[in-house]
């Protein structure tokens, strides 16, 4: 149910049920943390992208499944905590940048899996939806989180409540999406993108993804101490010592990610 590839150091973990629009059932959930954790562990790994396979990149929950779940009595079968969280926490707490490539549908669950990632890059022909409500729920899998911060509190509320799907174009401006491509080209530059992570300092991603989602729960005061901190960590590694010397010596540094 995941592909799993690893090229130029990026591995590409593709959501594989393009029948059912990649939506998640339990054994897809379980194959995407595991292939997630495989690439946080592979030190050959210096950027993940997420994709969907067919016309759809995530549709969310699968409700067939989940109205089995109703009907026997199970709820929602503890799918948030067992799941849906630890994905994620996964990608938002990856030493790793993570870049989303929406091919298509991006909705419920699948939509909130997007806004996790660092980066998204979208295909003229996806559409996002906060489909939540309209089937009686609240966000989840960090969405509530995630969306206020990319298009501020007001915005939010407004996606989540009343679910009204985006086209790409709309999410371009509201700065959901990163970048708007051709649906021919979407594998292709998102591809790119996540390349040029790659090759860039690890730690230093690693560390500004840690400064972001710590500043944006706590003080100044204690922001600018976690940023001497990290600063303090990073002055002590390969990548940050060979690049100064690559400026003073007016060459283009080459990074390993040590």
């Amino acid at each position: 149910m995941i592909r799993y590839e690893v090229a130029d150091a990026v591995a590409t973990l593709t959501l594989d049920r393009p029948d059912a629009m990649n939506s998640l059932t339990v054994a897809l959930k379980d194959a995407l943390l595991g292939a997630l954790r495989e690439a946080a562990a592979a030190d050959a790994v210096r950027a993940v992208l997420i994709t969907g396979a067919g016309r759809a990149f995530c549709a969310g929950q699968d409700l067939r499944e989940h109205a089995e779940n109703l009907e026997a009595g199970r709820g929602l079968a503890g799918t948030v905590r067992e799941h849906y969280n630890p994905i994620v926490e996964l990608i938002t707490g990856m030493d790793k940048p993570v870049v989303a490539a929406v091919n298509g549908v991006a909705a419920g669950a699948g939509a909130s899996l997007a806004y996790a990632c660092d980066l998204r890059i979208a295909s003229e022909r996806a559409k996002f939806a906060m489909a939540f409500a309209g089937i009686g729920l609240a966000p989840d899998s960090g969405a509530s989180w995630t969306l206020q911060r990319l298009v501020g509190p007001g915005r939010a509320a407004e996606l989540l409540l009343l679910g009204e799907p985006l086209d790409a174009a709309r999410a371009l401006e509201l700065g959901l999406v990163t970048r708007v491509v051709p649906e021919g080209e979407l594998l292709k530059a998102a591809h790119e993108l996540a390349v040029r992570l790659a090759a860039g300092p690890t730690k230093a991603f690693a560390a500004t993804k840690r400064a972001l989602a710590f500043a944006a729960s706590h003080s100044l005061t204690e922001s600018l101490e976690l940023e001497a901190e990290l600063q303090d960590a990073l002055a002590a590694t390969d990548d940050h010592r060979a690049a100064t010397a690559a400026f003073l010596a007016k060459q283009r540094p080459t990074f390993t990610g040590r």
